[in-house]
């Protein structure tokens, strides 16, 4: 295996490898309004894609109580899978750049605000499940900027933080990532403008996923 910066790269899902930050904003709208909640800006349901369910919602509705919060998660639930999904696509070059990073000998996880079973769809929707050795959701672990689900996909890999790095397209990634001691790499093609992600320090930010395999090329070994 050739000397490279990292081994383990773990990617979020919504916003980094799939474009689907309008139904998620959409669906959390009309949640909150079938529960008879003042609808927000677009600006603030997007700045919550990649927190767990049950965190956005109380981020979005903090002086609702812990019970509004979950009835407000399951009409999101409700919403969301009774859409079409044929608008929710992963991001143009995601799939080539996965495969490329595999074939070049990289592992690959997952780090998501997802529930596992909206994971389990994912990967049977878009046939990448195959790809990732590894995958964190934020139902059976802590949401992020929580460090926790990196810090297990680091001990179940057996990776060392050092030798790992998150790629992400908000500041919750990024936050969680530093806080796992991991580099990050921020995704501005995603729903985090590039100034929130650069408050953690990222390595890079890159504006088209078709541009990793070619930055990770770039980084001496020493970088790690």
């Amino acid at each position: 295996m050739p000397d490279r910066a990292f081994d383990l790269l773990v990617f979020d899902w919504d916003g980094t490898l799939m474009d689907s930050e309008y139904r998620i904003v959409a669906c959390l709208r009309a949640a909150s309004l079938s529960l008879g909640l003042p609808a927000l800006a677009d600006t603030a349901y997007r700045h919550v894609i990649g927190l767990g369910l049950i965190e956005a919602c109380a981020m979005l509705y903090p002086l609702a109580g812990d019970d509004e919060h979950l009835r407000l998660a399951e009409a999101y639930k409700h919403e969301f899978l009774s859409r079409d999904p044929a608008g929710m696509q992963l991001f143009a070059g995601a799939t080539g750049v996965l495969e490329a990073l595999c074939a070049d000998g990289y592992r690959l996880a997952v780090a998501t605000g997802k529930s596992r079973a909206g994971l389990e769809r994912a990967y049977r929707d878009t046939g990448l499940g195959r790809l990732f050795e590894a995958s964190r959701c934020a139902d059976e672990t802590a949401s992020k900027p929580d460090p926790r689900m990196l810090h297990e996909l680091l001990a179940e890999t057996g990776v060392p933080a050092a030798r790992a790095l998150m790629i992400g397209d908000t500041e919750f990634d990024l936050a969680m990532a530093r806080a796992a001691g991991m580099a990050g790499i921020g995704a501005t093609w995603g729903c985090h403008a590039p100034e929130l992600l650069l408050r953690h320090a990222p390595l890079a930010c890159l504006d088209d996923i078709a541009d990793l395999p070619a930055l990770l090329a770039s980084l001496p070994a020493a970088a790690a």
